[in-house]
C-alpha cells in the first residue's frame, strides 16, 4: 500500500479484545497507515457502531441440502449435502469457510459414503467471513438435526447411534483422511452420558472441530527467549493476544521446560523480533506457539544446568516447529491428511417443563488443558455465542443494507439470560501436540445449535430447519 519494503515496517501489539475471527480481515489498519504516512504525525482511525457493524465480515448463512441413511442396526451409510454459502459482496475468506463446511460434513462420525459440494456466491449482501466455527457450526446443525431423525424414525437410541457411530483411530473423515491418535469424541460422550439420560427434554449433539489451517498449507511458528538480566526474561512469540490466553500460556511453556518463576517474564508481539507465526486463525496458537517454545526453552535448560540466569543475560533462544505434511484437496497423494488435528466435543442442552434452556452440559476434548481457568472461560465464552447464533442472533438487510445500526438490535444474549454452564475437560492426549494439546478456540459452539434443535424437539416435536430458532409454546409430546 505505501510502496515500501516489508522490513521497513514494524508492528507492534497492544492485546485489544476478542478476535472470532474478525481480525482477519483489514479494515481501518490501511487508513491509519496511509494517513500517517501522508501527515507524519500518528494517527488513530476509529470506527462508529454503524460502520463497523457495516464493514466487518459476519458470519456466512448456508443453504443446505443434507442427507443421511443408515442400516437396520443404526450403522451410517451414507452422506450426502450441498453447500451454498452467501459470502456477500466481497471474496474474504469465503471460500476456505465452505471448504470447511464441506471437510466436516460428516461431523465426528464415519460414513464409509460420502458425496459432498460447497460453494461460496457473491451476492450484494454485507461481506461475510471468518467467524468462530469457520462453517462448521453451520454443517453441524444440519447434521446433528438429521441423526435425531433417524433415531425417530428408525427407533435408535440417540446416546448410542452417536456412540457406535463416532470416529475412532483408523477411522475416515469425509476428505478422505485416516485418523491415527487423539480421538476424543467417544471420551467426549462418555462424559455426558449420565446428564443426558437422567434430563426428560435433553438434546444431544456432537462436533470436531480443526487445529491448524491444513489443506497443504504449511503451520509453522518461531519463538525467541531472551535473558534480559537475572530479574527479566523476555517471551518474543507472534501470537495476537486477543483474549484467548496465549501470553499465558506461552509463560507457562517456557516455565515447564525451564523451572524459572512466572513472575521475571514477560511476552512481547513485535515484528521486529522476526518471530513469524503466520495467520492468527484455526485455534493453532496453543500448538504452534507450545511447540516453539518448548524447542527454544529446551535450549535455555540445557545452559541453565550449568551456568546461573545471571551469566547468561544478553543470551537468546530461538525455537520453532512447523508442520508442512497436510495435503491439498484434491490433490493427487497416497495419503491425506487434511489437518494435522482435530479437537472434539459433545454437548447436552437441557429444558425445563415451559421449554426454557436450563443448563448446558459442555464436555470437550483438549488434548491438554494447560489452564483450567482459560480452558473454561474459552468454552463459557462460546457457549453464550452458540446459544445466541442457535436463539437470538439475526442481522436483518433489506436490499444490502442494515435495517438497523443498533448492537441492541442484533439479539446478542445478555448475562442475565444464559442458563447453566457445565465444563468438562477431556483429555485424549493429540500426538501432534505439544504434550498433547489441542486448540479450543472454535470447537466450543460447534454441536450447540444443533443440541439446542434436538432439545426443542423433544419438548414439542417440531423439527427446526433454520435458525435463529424460535420455540413456540406447545403441547408437550413426552417423547425421549
Amino acid at each position: 500500500m505505501l510502496g515500501v519494503p516489508e522490513s521497513a515496517v514494524r508492528v507492534i501489539l497492544h492485546s485489544n479484545g476478542g478476535g472470532f475471527g474478525g481480525k482477519e480481515d483489514l479494515t481501518v489498519q490501511g487508513h491509519a497507515a496511509l494517513a500517517a504516512w501522508h501527515v507524519g504525525k500518528p494517527v488513530k482511525v476509529k470506527l462508529s457502531r454503524a460502520e463497523s457493524l457495516a464493514m466487518h465480515p459476519k458470519r456466512h448463512p448456508i443453504w443446505m441440502d443434507y442427507s443421511i441413511g443408515c442400516d437396520a442396526q443404526g450403522k451410517f451409510t451414507f452422506c450426502k449435502v450441498r453447500f451454498v454459502g452467501d459470502s456477500g459482496a466481497y471474496a474474504s475468506v469465503g471460500m476456505k469457510v465452505l471448504e470447511r463446511s464441506a471437510g466436516h460434513a460428516t461431523g465426528a462420525y464415519t460414513f464409509p459414503v460420502a458425496d459432498v459440494e460447497a460453494i461460496a456466491v457473491y451476492t450484494n449482501n454485507i461481506p461475510c467471513g471468518a467467524m468462530r466455527g469457520f462453517g462448521v457450526n453451520q454443517a453441524a446443525f444440519g447434521l446433528e438435526n438429521l441423526i435425531d431423525d433417524l433415531c425417530e424414525q428408525g427407533g435408535f437410541d440417540r446416546w448410542q447411534i452417536r456412540w457406535d457411530n463416532a470416529l475412532t483411530p483408523g477411522a475416515m473423515t469425509s476428505t478422505g483422511q485416516v485418523l491415527e491418535g487423539g480421538v476424543g469424541i467417544r471420551a467426549t460422550l462418555e462424559a455426558v452420558k449420565d446428564e443426558f439420560y437422567r434430563t426428560q427434554y435433553a438434546g444431544l449433539a456432537c462436533g470436531l472441530k480443526n487445529t491448524g489451517a491444513g489443506n497443504g498449507h504449511t503451520d509453522q511458528s518461531t519463538a525467541r527467549i531472551t535473558v534480559v538480566s537475572p530479574n527479566e526474561v523476555l517471551i518474543d512469540q507472534g501470537w495476537t493476544e486477543m483474549g484467548q490466553g496465549v501470553n499465558t500460556i506461552s509463560i507457562q511453556v517456557v516455565c515447564e521446560e525451564t523451572g524459572l518463576p512466572p513472575e521475571i517474564m514477560r511476552v512481547r508481539t513485535d515484528t521486529a523480533a522476526d518471530t513469524v507465526s503466520g495467520m492468527t486463525t484455526a485455534s493453532r496458537a496453543t500448538s504452534l506457539v507450545g511447540h516453539a517454545l518448548i524447542d527454544a526453552g529446551r535450549k535455555l535448560k540445557a545452559d541453565l544446568d550449568n551456568h546461573s540466569l545471571a551469566e547468561l543475560a544478553g543470551r537468546s533462544y530461538d525455537g520453532g516447529w512447523a508442520c508442512d505434511w497436510t495435503t491439498k484437496p484434491g490433490a493427487d497423494v497416497e495419503k491425506i491428511v487434511t489437518h494435522y488435528s482435530y479437537s472434539y466435543a459433545s454437548q447436552v442442552v437441557a429444558l425445563d417443563d415451559d421449554g426454557n434452556i436450563v443448563k448446558i452440559t459442555a464436555a470437550h476434548d483438549a488434548g491438554r488443558v494447560f489452564n483450567p481457568t482459560l480452558f473454561e472461560g474459552q468454552l463459557e465464552g462460546s457457549l453464550h455465542m452458540g446459544l445466541g447464533y442457535a436463539i437470538s442472533e439475526e442481522l436483518d438487510m433489506e436490499g444490502g443494507y442494515l435495517k438497523s445500526n443498533m448492537l441492541r438490535k442484533c439479539g446478542i444474549l445478555r448475562a442475565k439470560e444464559m442458563p447453566e454452564m457445565e465444563i468438562i475437560g477431556v483429555e485424549v492426549a493429540d500426538p501432534n501436540g505439544p504434550y498433547g494439546a489441542k486448540g479450543v478456540g472454535e470447537i466450543g459452539l460447534v454441536p450447540t445449535a444443533g443440541a439446542v434443535a434436538n432439545a426443542l424437539f423433544r419438548f414439542d416435536g417440531v423439527r427446526r430447519h433454520k435458525l435463529p430458532m424460535r420455540l413456540e409454546k406447545k403441547r408437550k409430546s413426552g417423547k425421549k
